[in-house]
């Protein structure tokens, strides 16, 4: 896969990042406009089947980098490995970085963050008057490719996503700025994996995952077995592995990026452990 728009920073350049990253207005981060729409999701719903409307919202082209989060916890540093309350974030929480202060060598200042909390990424977007998407959000743009707002029915298309699953899960993440789909949005697939604002509500019954043997919850993999269009199983993958987490965990390939509704939401205090 070829990536473009990418800056690959050294640790050697890391502190000069550091102290521009600080102030978020220097660098706005890049808003892509969406129009309202539609989605026939992968969720089964009995109760409003056919295709979901989506109403208009802005997202940002790229998921969060490393250089960004850097920003935002050194501007909040109750937000800092270490500093954060188990309740918000747990030991695993940017455990990759070199210091609370610092990614390592193997996290490139254009890498996306991961590694964080539910809770760290909507109070990140929050911190820039923004929110995370919402499932319906996520999946009406990952349905895309560069020239249609819905691929999905294209076994090539659905073959390039796939190919994502056979790399190795512990290869150095490439930099943000893959080729962008017909929305002008980046690296839905093929990066890393994405937090959702509702991910606790893509409610998949034990009936669903198994048939008897509750421990089998803990597997992502089994969440897929009575959902609708199996065949598109990288998004399947997606909604198994969300729903499968609390909102303090962390991953290393998890990561997120913010949006915004076309309405302003309401003015709210960011939060904040405390």
């Amino acid at each position: 896969m070829k990536w473009r728009g990418a800056t690959v920073v050294t640790l050697a350049a890391m502190t000069v990042l550091v102290a521009a990253s600080t102030v978020s207005a220097a660098a706005p981060a890049d808003y892509v406009a969406i129009p309202s729409g539609s989605i026939s999701s992968v969720l089964a719903n009995d109760a409003a089947p056919g295709a979901t409307p989506v109403d208009a919202f802005s997202i940002r082209a790229t998921p969060v980098t490393n250089v960004e989060f850097l920003g935002f916890v050194s501007a909040h540093p109750q937000w800092q490995r270490g500093r954060a309350p188990a309740t918000f974030a747990d030991m695993r929480y940017l455990n990759s970085w070199r210091s609370p202060t610092l990614p390592g060598e193997a996290n490139l200042a254009q890498q996306p963050v991961t590694s964080v909390s539910w809770f760290a990424a909507q109070a990140f977007c929050e911190n820039e008057g923004a929110r995370l998407p919402t499932w319906f959000e996520w999946e009406y743009l990952a349905a895309a490719d560069g020239t249609r707002p819905d691929a999905r029915r294209d076994p090539a298309w659905r073959a390039r996503i796939l190919s994502w699953y056979s790399r190795s899960s512990i290869a150095p993440l490439a930099a943000v700025g893959g080729v962008a789909n017909v929305y002008g949005v980046r690296d839905l697939h093929g990066l890393i994996w994405e937090w959702v604002d509702d991910f606790n509500a893509l409610l998949i019954s034990a009936d669903s995952r198994n048939q008897g043997d509750p421990d089998k919850l803990q597997f992502c993999g089994a969440g897929a077995i009575s959902l609708k269009d199996r065949d598109n199983y990288a998004v399947l993958m997606r909604i198994a592995l969300l729903s499968s987490l609390n909102a303090a965990d962390t991953t290393n390939n998890l990561g997120f990026r913010c949006a915004r509704s076309t309405v302003p939401p309401s003015t709210s205090a960011m939060k904040e452990p405390r």
